[in-house]
């Protein structure tokens, strides 16, 4: 392996999820190949304005300021929420590694370690994600969704003696910052499907930094690269952004023929009435074809209505 005796910089978000992931990569970095790394802490639009995602713009508003960063040479290396890169690729940056996934799915954070199914109809219950609120309002439990922004702390604050009875979650988010004891249920794909990356980080760095690239590869980890392609193609085949009521959420299973990929989808109008839901199996190798192929059928079955209407 080619080393360097500089400090590598590795740019990111400065609120606590993103400095934990972001160390957590820096640490991963240096155990593989001794090469010291800074955190260099920057600031997105996603973290200076408290508008709905949505209003900002969707996709892009927390990895924007970061990428730019990185392309003029500011750092050297940049680690997002993989759910939050735009799914078209960048010009002049790769994707250099994907470090094993955190669990992807959703959790329920409520008043009394309550359950979803023992929540009381009525129920304010607190999200940001419009994949969420269709969910949810799509499983017919007479629950009040109720949009909210802010860090983990922020929104977990707002369950009793806050304003809310409960808060849906990235399982992933709480588990990086040691918060899991504070999840009342992991919610069941059946019920909830996670949003396509959900739970798994994204390194990237310049295209042409050849020994960065070098250095990264030891953090890759081929079935959550694997997965994560085939839940993200299924976005960008259904021409989706990151604030769309899309999710996608792809399992290795043990396949006759050796390993596969087990990727389920579904498209949600945002106020639960009706979706559109499938799955496909196939080859590890086959990611992509696996998430246009299922992209292709949600489309048949009018997932392209429903995407439109929660606009």
């Amino acid at each position: 392996m080619t080393t360097t005796t500089r400090t590598l910089r590795l740019g990111t978000r400065a609120s606590q999820l993103a400095r934990t992931q972001s160390q957590t990569v820096a640490d991963a970095i240096t155990a593989a190949s001794g090469v010291p790394v800074e955190l260099v802490h920057i600031s997105t639009e996603g973290d200076r304005s408290a508008a709905a995602i949505t209003q900002l713009g969707g996709t892009g508003v927390f990895v924007t300021a970061i990428r730019a960063a990185l392309l003029e040479g500011t750092v050297d290396v940049a680690v997002h929420s993989y759910k939050d890169l735009p799914t078209a690729p960048e010009p002049g940056l790769v994707l250099a590694a994907v470090p094993p996934r955190e669990d992807p799915r959703d959790a329920l954070v409520a008043r009394n370690r309550l359950t979803l199914g023992e929540l009381p109809a009525g129920s304010r219950i607190g999200t940001g994600a419009p994949r969420r609120v269709a969910q949810l309002r799509a499983l017919g439990l007479g629950l009040e969704v109720v949009p909210i922004r802010g860090n983990v702390d922020t929104r977990m604050a707002r369950v009793v003696p806050g304003d809310l009875d409960a808060v849906v979650l990235a399982r992933a988010g709480l588990a990086r910052l040691g918060r899991l004891d504070a999840v009342t249920e992991t919610l069941d794909p059946l019920q909830v499907l996670p949003a396509p990356a959900q739970g798994a980080l994204a390194v990237e760095c310049r295209a042409d930094d050849e020994s960065t690239l070098e250095l990264l590869a030891a953090l890759d980890d081929a079935g959550a690269r694997a997965c994560v392609l085939a839940e993200r193609t299924t976005l960008a085949a259904l021409e989706a952004g990151c604030s769309a009521p899309v999710a996608a959420y792809a399992e290795l299973a043990e396949g006759d023929d050796g390993a596969e990929l087990y990727l389920r989808a579904s498209v949600t109008a945002i106020d639960g009435s009706d979706g559109v839901r499938g799955s496909s199996t196939g080859p590890v190798g086959d990611a992509e074809r696996l998430g246009r192929e299922l992209a292709a059928d949600l489309l048949d079955r009018g997932a392209a209505e429903l995407m439109a209407a929660a606009r």
